[in-house]
């Protein structure tokens, strides 16, 4: 821990238990902890320089572009290629065939051959095939309706209208972002900060984005057409819809996700062990909270859960105002008191946007964690057979407490089952009592898994029980013999002793189970904001909303994830 001035006592993390509910993940808030912050503290602090040595598009839309970021070791290059697309064909589906712009992430700077060779492929994204110059494949569909709002007022001389902007917030969403050596595309290196890349990615199309309706708007009317005021800019981010591909990720990567979790809990400690809050921070702080108010206002969603969800986050967020206002910050360890009083007076989405909000005037406090929360998964991946069976058992009491107490047999508690589906080989969950899809169920149940194991460890120490055969004297490997098909609930166990925050202490199986629960808590780690779902199984997002564009990164605060009022007009309407 970085020491700080007369420090009296340590604030411990708080448990699992506690933090690792679906609930609560499906109510964390971007931070500064979060990995497009974290890209823009790093592009700044090696100063990054950008260049656009390649723009030959065309009134619609259609040709070519080339954005490079050159850093102190390595340059990246986003390749973009600009398409006129049907209004027909323009769909979120992952399943979609055509798309309104293509991207590649090219390691260097590209060549004639090398763009050419793209050409041919990345236009048809799954269907083309990429190489190790590449890092990362993406697509992107135009927000029709403001993208013609906003292309017809630039060309008339005119600025967008701010209010128009704050319902929409993108001019284009991406509906994939792959990585990590998929289509032939390069490996990440294990261990590496996460998904620096594809958060490269969207910030370079971000800058496309808004320099392609400029430039459309300048040929549409050459004498007329005016540039974006650069607060305006700033209010748009890039879009995404994001389905069920992702909520497997979070089981599927466990140390990852202890990492991340870790990352964010530790950091919340160190906060609420300062003993004092300065006059500035306090100050500062009842201006976030502000802040957070008037970004709320910008948020919009449909969805039924969601809006009581910000119901209660904008209650949540007066009453912390309202407290702050009353001297809240003055005592000592003012942060503690504040976290606990936030536990009897708010609600989840409350507590945790509190947590963010606590992280940001302690960057120098928090942002070394940054570099704890890539994962060598590998080496996690061998169990250790000289395990005892008592302490295996111990674990599974201890993890999956919930899970030991579940009746099994209960149609609502394997309601659900996670399958792959033969169009796309995309996650997807159906009905177990409705489809006929058991012998498709991918192993997505970790706490079903872990009461199925208990049961046989327990028949194991019945069959086991002679005085000159004590249970408690076998390995685990003598167990696993007999019972293969627990080894990688053994292994997932080994990997919670020593990674606490590695594990759901819920059902992902459960009849009331919300999936996007699972896609908020990696898209809250992203950076990703106003979270609009489109039922339990999709949510569409905001990413880099309110960040500098590469020219502004010397000059734009780094909380820009929570704007003034000046910086985005539209906030209040």
């Amino acid at each position: 821990m970085i020491p700080h001035e007369n420090p009296q006592k340590t604030v411990a993390l708080r448990p699992p238990e506690q933090v690792m509910q679906l609930s609560r993940m499906g109510s964390f808030h971007q931070s500064r902890l979060s990995f497009m912050r974290t890209l823009l503290r790093k592009l700044k602090r090696e100063d990054w320089q950008f260049t656009r040595p390649v723009f030959d598009i065309d009134a619609h839309g259609v040709g070519t572009a080339v954005y490079t970021a050159q850093g102190p070791d390595c340059a990246y290059s986003l390749i973009c290629f600009g398409h006129d697309l049907p209004a027909d064909q323009r769909s979120d589906r992952v399943i979609a065939q055509a798309w309104d712009s293509t991207f590649a992430l090219f390691k260097g700077v590209p060549q004639r051959a090398d763009i050419e060779r793209l050409r041919a492929n990345v236009p048809f994204q799954e269907a083309g095939r990429v190489t190790a110059k590449e890092v990362t494949l993406s697509r992107a569909n135009r927000s029709v309706r403001l993208f013609a709002h906003v292309l017809e007022r630039l060309s008339e001389g005119q600025q967008p209208d701010a209010h128009v902007i704050a319902e929409v917030g993108y001019l284009m969403r991406t509906t994939a972002v792959y990585g990590s050596g998929k289509f032939g595309a390069a490996d990440h290196a294990p261990g590496a900060l996460p998904f620096q890349a594809e958060m490269l990615t969207v910030f370079l199309i971000r800058a496309y984005t808004l320099d392609l309706v400029e430039h459309m708007a300048q040929l549409r009317d050459p004498h007329r057409a005016v540039a974006l005021d650069p607060n305006l800019r700033r209010m748009f981010g890039v879009g995404n819809s994001t389905g069920l591909g992702m909520a497997p990720f979070i089981v599927n990567h466990p140390v990852l996700l202890n990492n991340w979790i870790a990352a964010r809990e530790t950091a919340l400690a160190r906060v609420r062990s300062v003993p004092q809050a300065s006059a500035s921070v306090r100050s500062q702080f009842a201006a976030l909270v502000t802040r957070a108010r008037w970004t709320l206002e910008t948020w919009r969603t449909g969805h039924p859960v969601q809006r009581v969800k910000n119901a209660a986050l904008n209650a949540d967020l007066a009453a912390l105002s309202e407290h702050v206002g009353q001297g809240a910050l003055n005592a000592m360890y003012p942060w503690d008191h504040l976290y606990c009083w936030a536990e009897t007076h708010l609600s989840e989405d409350g507590q945790e946007q509190l947590v963010s909000l606590m992280l940001e005037p302690y960057g120098d406090l928090v942002d070394e964690l940054t570099d704890t929360m890539g994962a060598d998964e590998g080496a996690a991946f061998p169990i250790d057979g000289t395990m005892r069976v008592a302490q295996m058992k111990a674990l599974l009491e201890k993890v999956f407490a919930k899970a030991l107490a579940t009746d099994w047999l209960a149609p609502e508690a394997i309601a659900r089952v996670w399958y792959v589906s033969e169009n796309k080989l995309e996650p997807r969950l159906g009905e177990r009592f409705e489809e006929p899809l058991e012998p498709y169920e991918q192993a997505l149940a970790p706490a079903r898994d872990a009461a199925a194991m208990y049961a046989d460890l327990e028949c194991w120490e019945s069959e086991h029980s002679e005085p000159e055969c004590q249970a408690t004297d076998h390995a685990i490997a003598d167990f696993l013999l007999r019972h293969p098909q627990h080894r990688h609930t053994a292994r997932r166990m080994q990997i919670a002793a020593k990674h606490p925050y590695s594990e759901v202490r819920d059902n992902t199986i459960a009849a009331d189970m919300l999936p996007i629960d699972l896609l908020r808590c990696k898209l809250s780690f992203f950076g990703a904001c106003h979270f609009d779902p489109r039922s339990d199984r999709w949510v569409r997002i905001t990413m880099f909303q309110n960040a500098p564009f590469p020219d502004e990164l010397t000059t734009v605060p780094d909380d820009w994830a929570y704007p003034t009022a000046g910086e985005a007009p539209a906030c209040i309407p």
